[in-house]
């Protein structure tokens, strides 16, 4: 079933039923989630996070076209929604204090024990997370969400040769981190 479909009472308006909105969040909302999560490193934030990019799709549902499709549409609002919340003052008093980021670390350690259930793709979901936000944000939506160079950069407001250089160029960073913690 086509995502047209499944999303069938969604009229031009962009009103929509609870149910489907219900399924919605269920198609979506792990996957959001996730990549929250690339942007603070924090579970319980991201799922704070997801909840409100779920609210602020509900209320502009009015406005989405169909000229993209829904999931690129959604992933759009939960980008730009990260990207606010990180440029945020409370996003930076929440990095510098000293006890949190300690507790942060301490709860990526057990969320990443959870999602990663062998050590080499721990290592390398924290090379990952440690990529600077545009590489990390081509690798996650590449790799993980399986979405093509061509979608990725209608979502990044890029070109399509940017996000092959962005992964590229990510590919070789995580060569050279994960070529250097071997060695250690």
């Amino acid at each position: 079933m086509g995502e047209s479909e499944a999303y069938s009472h969604m009229s031009s308006e962009g009103n929509i039923h609870t149910d489907d909105f219900t399924a919605i969040v269920t198609d979506y909302g792990q996957s959001i989630q996730q990549l929250v999560y690339t942007y603070v490193k924090d579970q319980a934030l991201a799922e704070d996070l997801t909840q409100e990019i779920f609210i602020k799709v509900f209320k502009k549902l009015d406005s989405f076209k169909q000229e993209s499709t829904l999931k690129t549409w959604i992933y759009r609002i939960a980008i730009n929604h990260c990207k606010d919340y990180v440029r945020s003052w409370h996003y930076r008093q929440f990095i510098y204090d000293d006890d949190t980021v300690m507790h942060a670390q301490s709860k990526d350690k057990s969320i990443d024990d959870k999602i990663v259930a062998r050590s080499e793709e721990e290592c390398l979901v924290h090379s990952v997370l440690g990529l600077p936000a545009k590489y990390r944000e081509a690798v996650y939506l590449y790799y993980y969400e399986e979405l093509t160079s061509k979608e990725i950069s209608t979502l990044m407001n890029v070109r399509e040769n940017t996000v092959k250089t962005r992964l590229r160029r990510a590919r070789k960073m995580l060569k050279e981190k994960l070529g250097k913690e071997e060695t250690t």
